[in-house]
């Protein structure tokens, strides 16, 4: 008679702990979709910033003023209607104080025309060009996924429109008792209507998502600033 091979059987303890750890598995299953949902909206508020940063250096690069972007001349440094008296020109050097003879800084072109327009600009687009700061002015946006007909009910930053928004004003560039002290207060940022030397750049970002304001900041603001100090050449030295 053949006698009967016993297999060993699942014990209920280990039955139970498998259950255990399944349903461990299944409830951290939902906050680990979260956390990664999360991480993804950063990234992509991330790559936002890293837009409107890239915007304010590429501003930058562009000349102070639609009256010196001819590049048959050095830029010159231009007249202002409302700018501190410490940056005008002293009597007829047409230099700045502090400003030596041999820095071709001045308010001059480099052409010695004095016909042409050495005045700074209001600030607008010109003609649609963009050759100088203040042509930046305006919104560009940033469609990041286009919506469709399967999740238009839903609200994410993966589908929504990132708006970055270009703003160049004229800042005060005068100080509380003058520059002729040892210590000075400026206030930057300070709009100002008429001309100045110096043009604020003011990069704002913003997101339409409202699904994850808890998570992500909906406007974020880059600052920069111009002066207007005209152009330079580099010196060659002789041999």
């Amino acid at each position: 008679m053949k006698s009967k091979t016993l297999r060993p059987a699942i014990a209920m303890l280990e039955l139970i702990f498998a259950l255990v750890i399944m349903g461990i598995v299944l409830m951290s299953a939902p906050m680990l979709i979260s956390t990664a949902s999360q991480s993804t909206n950063v990234a992509l508020q991330q790559e936002g910033i890293n837009e409107a940063a890239s915007r304010v250096h590429m501003i930058m690069g562009y000349a102070w003023d639609e009256n010196n972007v001819d590049t048959n001349y050095r830029p010159p440094i231009l007249n202002v209607t409302n700018g501190d008296s410490a940056f005008a020109k002293v009597g007829t050097t047409e230099r700045r104080v502090g400003i030596p003879s041999e820095s071709q800084r001045t308010f001059i072109r480099s052409d010695t025309n004095t016909t042409s327009n050495l005045n700074a600009s209001p600030l607008q687009s010109d003609a649609g060009d963009t050759d100088d700061i203040d042509d930046f002015i305006g919104n560009i946006s940033l469609s990041l996924i286009a919506e469709t007909t399967d999740d238009n009910d839903l609200d994410y930053v993966e589908k929504t429109t990132v708006n970055i928004n270009t703003d160049i004003n004229y800042s005060r560039d005068s100080v509380t008792g003058g520059y002729n002290q040892t210590a000075i207060t400026y206030v930057p940022f300070s709009s100002d209507t008429p001309t100045t030397n110096i043009k604020d750049i003011t990069v704002t970002l913003t997101s339409t998502d409202t699904a994850n304001a808890d998570v992500l900041e909906k406007t974020i603001v880059l600052r920069a600033f111009s002066c207007n100090i005209g152009g330079y050449t580099f010196e060659e030295r002789g041999f």
